[in-house]
């Protein structure tokens, strides 16, 4: 059923909830995603759309004192599916808050220890780590603020990760125990997102510069007090494993006002040759992750995009609810769709056990889960909804168009 514009802008009874919870702490991060539309109002860039009125911002959201940044946006009204049972799918569950939601999870290259965030003991996140296969969790950070986008360090020594500590967005890097943790940043405006180079020398990350209305790509030293260097415009950066090549998400110019998935490669430290792997006229493209071969790429859509309808002459904007995780070729080519349904599946990272690991709200919490994928074979078709109407498209492409 529509809603009005009016009542679109009013708040409903999941928002009044996440109010309620979030009333006493203003900076704080809510995460259904690594990943969802940011193309319905946040973290716009100049030549991305304006938010939509009514769409719910509450799945990812960093918040300073001085403005709201909203990372991730969110689709109102999004309901589970009912997928099949355990013994039917190769679907393994690693973390098992029921109360807050785990989110932002990374895994060390050795595949053995899993980094996440949490709001499962306070409403500011913290991060935690526990084995990929354990269920015993050590809390790393118990600071009054939020810590969110932990990124292990090449050689599993060190944690990157973003905190509002400081009174603004920052980097920061922790030993893999918690302890020391120094601050990179401290820019005037909001650094996140870190993610390490090959040689665990550097960081690249996204900003947003006080009083600009568009994220800037960086890159800095993993150290404090190292010089920052701009290499262009984006969100949520992703160092190749392997070699200087970013990934990164970009609003489209023309035909879309969804983000795509784009890669710039730096050549003597300077950032070249800017190449759009991933796109669609019906679906936002974010949040891309590598594996580490470097050769293929995993990221969330959300979509298809938002509908104009008339309602007794009011225009009124209607949304779909569905966000998967989809794989494609460092080349743009064979995209395979791995999960299949409308419920929330976000934040993908591969694990060097050959396993795609991603947020998901499949029974009512935010935690994490993994599936296997191996390159040339298609997602689990028995991963595919019951009882949502929807069609088994295991390798199915996401766009036909080039």
């Amino acid at each position: 059923m529509h809603r009005s514009r009016a009542e679109a802008c009013a708040p409903t009874d999941k928002e009044i909830d996440l109010m309620r919870h979030t009333a006493a702490v203003q900076r704080f991060v809510v995460l259904a995603a690594c990943g969802l539309i940011l193309a319905g109002g946040a973290c716009r860039s100049d030549d991305g759309p304006p938010p939509a009125d009514g769409a719910e911002q509450s799945r990812v959201r960093l918040v300073s004192d001085a403005a709201p940044i909203s990372l991730f946006g969110d689709l109102p009204d999004r309901t589970n599916d009912v997928y099949a049972s355990f013994a039917q799918t190769a679907l393994r569950r690693h973390t098992f808050t029921e109360e807050g939601a785990d989110f932002d999870p990374d895994l060390d290259a050795a595949g053995q220890r899993l980094v996440f965030a949490s709001t499962r003991h306070h409403l500011n996140p913290d991060l935690y780590l526990q084995s990929v296969d354990g269920v015993a969790v050590m809390q790393l950070t118990s600071d009054p603020s939020s810590e969110v986008q932990p990124a292990f360090s090449p050689d599993g020594r060190y944690i990157a990760f973003a905190s509002d500590r400081s009174g603004n967005w920052d980097l920061w890097v922790m030993e893999v125990d918690g302890a020391s943790p120094i601050q990179v940043t401290s820019g005037p405006g909001d650094e996140v997102h870190p993610s390490w180079s090959p040689d665990g020398s550097r960081l690249v990350y996204c900003a947003l510069p006080p009083g600009k209305h568009q994220w800037e790509l960086w890159i800095t030293g993993a150290r404090e007090g190292g010089t920052s260097q701009f290499i262009g415009y984006g969100l949520f950066p992703e160092w190749s494993p392997v070699a200087d090549v970013i990934l990164y998400q970009r609003a489209r110019q023309r035909g879309s006002r969804w983000f795509s998935i784009w890669a710039l490669t730096l050549v003597d430290g300077e950032p070249k040759h800017p190449t759009e792997i991933a796109a669609s006229s019906r679906f936002a493209m974010i949040a891309p992750n590598w594996r580490p071969d470097g050769m293929h790429i995993a990221f969330t859509t959300i979509g298809p995009a938002a509908s104009e309808t008339s309602i007794e002459n009011e225009s009124v904007e209607t949304f779909a609810s569905s966000s998967d995780i989809w794989i494609v070729g460092l080349d743009g080519r064979s995209r395979r769709k791995l999960t299949d349904g409308r419920g929330s599946h976000q934040s993908p990272v591969f694990g060097a056990d050959g396993r795609v690991y991603f947020v998901a709200d499949r029974e009512g919490h935010q935690n994490i889960w993994s599936l296997p994928w191996t390159p040339g074979e298609a997602s689990d078709s028995r991963l595919t909804a019951i009882g949502s109407g929807s069609e088994a498209t295991g390798d199915a492409v996401i766009d036909a168009s080039p």
